[in-house]
């Protein structure tokens, strides 16, 4: 447990309330520092001994990590106020702002997990000798080179490194496992006078490297490339872009951590059933191609995952969901940081979610601007893509008045703005929003002009799963709602059946991945359970009468949490042993089909059709006809046989 944070009004530019401050966050907050890290340093070693203590201040934590590493102490955990609470244009108290985020700093961090990477320095530049060559000089001091050259480009009278030439055909996987496909390929024979011969061509060679440097200038080898670690890409025409890339290459050697972005349940996922293709959600966003399908379900290649977090917020099931941080610490992040402020006495919170990127931003709208209004609650995500629907209206069921999304250069617009759309369908009115600019000033301006509408009243802070969050904080925010219309794509809805069409064969049944879909052993009837239905459209492809179609909609009552019947027919009375079967119209319909049939002419063969499974088996056995019926079966042949077949010879 944290005994006290130390805070500094660095240089007098903010203002820190410590005594108010320290009512509200239930925490020892010490007299304001002037200079902690200059002057007043002796405070800064002097906590650090007693240990237990938060330095406020981000921007000196070098600082203060040298301070502890020359006391011989563990360096003291550090927490930004002044950028995101205290530098600002906005006059009101700041106390409830900087009490919630310390209330978030507060939870406990989750656990990293990753995998070890190895590269041993096998490194492929690829491009026009003119460039790709002199690039390999410098490379050949510190990776094993191989430089692939186009054909009739001169070969150098040097074994520095090796060189080939050919085509690429295509090139897969990541750092530390590349494998590229090569056509036409030819080797230096290093044997003889004068320029190196090369080797005849041969198609479809296949080789591993840990490093691609692509210097051709040409159409990039891999989906979003900019995010595949190993593949350094760069324009042979400019010249710096080359030298950064020869740098980069030049230090991917030796092990390393690549970070496990997300957590898979194979038996969630509802991407396919029986050969039939349902949801295809995390499919179509995924800009590296690490996702792909895999029999029933899908499979992530850690390898290839950059961690854009929009899988995890449009999966329907929870089959993929972020894991660094997992969601679950989400919420709790969001419902902390509401929670705070208000028991601090703030009212109508609103909270900014972005990245990296966006805390450079607010650095510089706090250092330079306006800064952040003091309602303004911000909160950094590793991607922000992970902020999903569910997120959002959850945090506007804790009690924020408004969620505003700051992308980063490298975020996933199409996907985020889908998910801000179903978010906003949920909230029932604008309170979530894109703010998409690279500029300081105007996300200031925006944030200091924006009218959000006024909290929900009651705020709730539901546990469980996206889907029973979303569920939970909806209610809170339309009590008096039955039903939310939702855009098409939706992952909450109904199934429709056509009455009239559907035989209830329960072939949509037998492939619902999520049992929203059931039946009835004993009556023939179809089921269905709204808040279960991941509206993946697997019942609809698989349905031979086209009777299903999807409705997306968000059910807030009951019913949706019931078994509902949606469609039931008369059962079918056994003409043997009266015992129900099959459905009523579909049997008269088969019998009515077959009585003018050749096969089902004479006897009681069209009265089989109308006897349930047992009376059918037996009245087949008993039938003149029998089809299990065999060949009389030989005598078995006894020592008298043998005996009698001997004296006869």
């Amino acid at each position: 447990m944290v005994k006290s944070l130390i805070t500094c009004d660095c240089l007098g530019s903010q203002t820190v309330d410590a005594d108010a401050l320290s009512r509200a966050a239930g925490l020892h907050v010490r007299t304001p520092c002037t200079a902690l890290c200059t002057r007043q340093i002796d405070l800064a070693a002097a906590a650090l001994t007693e240990g237990d203590a938060v330095f406020c201040c981000t921007q000196e934590a070098r600082t203060f990590d040298a301070l502890a590493e020359e006391l011989g102490v563990d360096p003291a955990p550090v927490l930004d106020l002044r950028d995101r609470a205290g530098w600002t244009e906005d006059t009101r108290s700041n106390v409830p702002k900087m009490s919630a985020l310390i209330a978030e700093s507060l939870l406990p961090p989750a656990a990293e997990k990753s995998l070890d990477v190895v590269s041993e320095g096998l490194c492929l530049v690829i491009g026009r000798a003119e460039v790709a060559l002199p690039a390999a000089e410098q490379l050949s001091d510190h990776l094993s080179v191989t430089v692939l050259l186009a054909e009739g480009d001169e070969i150098p009278d040097t074994r520095a490194y090796d060189v080939i030439t050919g085509r690429l055909r295509r090139a897969t996987g990541a750092l530390g496992q590349f494998e590229v496909a090569i056509d036409a390929l030819r080797q230096i024979e290093p044997g003889g006078r004068g320029g190196f011969a090369l080797t005849e061509p041969k198609d479809g060679g296949v080789s591993q490297c840990d490093v691609i440097v692509d210097l051709r200038g040409d159409v990039p080898l891999f989906p979003a490339h900019d995010k595949r670690e190993g593949y350094l890409r760069a324009d042979p025409a400019h010249p710096p872009a080359v030298a950064a890339a020869i740098l980069a290459a030049s230090h991917l050697v030796g092990t390393f951590e690549k970070p496990l972005y997300v957590r898979t349940e194979p038996l969630l996922c509802a991407h396919s059933r029986a050969e039939q293709t349902g949801c295809t959600r995390c499919l179509d966003l995924c800009p590296t191609g690490a996702i792909v399908p895999n029999g029933e379900h899908v499979t992530v290649d850690p390898m290839i995952c950059a961690g854009c977090g929009a899988c995890s917020a449009v999966c329907p099931s929870g089959a993929i969901s972020y894991d660094a941080p997992p969601v679950d610490l989400v919420f709790r992040r969001v419902q902390t940081l509401a929670k705070a402020y208000l028991d601090a006495g703030g009212a109508a919170p609103r909270l900014l979610v972005h990245d990296s990127h966006g805390m450079e931003m607010i650095g510089l709208s706090a250092r330079h601007g306006r800064g952040l209004p003091v309602d303004v609650i911000p909160l950094e995500m590793t991607a922000i893509g992970a902020f999903g629907h569910a997120e959002a209206v959850a945090a506007l069921a804790a009690g924020f008045a408004s969620v505003t999304l700051l992308p980063g250069p490298k975020a996933d617009l199409a996907a985020l703005n889908a998910q801000v759309a179903l978010a906003q369908a949920i909230a029932g009115e604008p309170r979530v929003r894109v703010l998409d600019t690279p500029d300081p000033d105007a996300m200031s301006d925006a944030l200091y002009d924006e009218a959000a509408p006024a909290p929900v009243v009651t705020p709730v802070r539901p546990m469980g799963t996206r889907r029973q969050i979303t569920r939970q904080a909806a209610r809170a925010l339309h009590p008096d709602a039955e039903q939310l219309p939702l855009p098409a794509g939706a992952p909450y809805g109904a199934v429709l059946v056509d009455k009239d069409a559907c035989t209830l064969c329960l072939s949509c049944v037998s492939l619902c991945p999520s049992g929203a879909l059931g039946d009835n052993p004993d009556l023939p009837q179809l089921r269905f359970q709204e808040d279960a239905c991941l509206q993946c459209g697997l019942c609809a492809n698989i349905c031979p009468e086209d009777a299903i179609t999807l409705e997306p909609r968000l059910d807030l009552t009951e019913g949706a949490l019931r078994q509902e019947v949606i469609n039931e027919e008369e059962p079918f009375a056994c003409v043997e042993c009266g015992t129900l079967f099959g459905v009523k119209s579909t049997i008269d319909r088969i019998t009515e089909k077959l009585q003018s049939h050749s096969m089902f002419q004479g006897g009681d063969k069209l009265r089989m059709i109308q006897m349930c499974d047992d009376c059918r088996v037996n009245a087949q056995f008993h039938s003149h006809d029998n089809p299990f019926a065999g060949r009389e079966r030989p005598r078995p042949r006894t020592t008298d046989d043998y005996l009698s077949k001997r004296r006869d010879h």
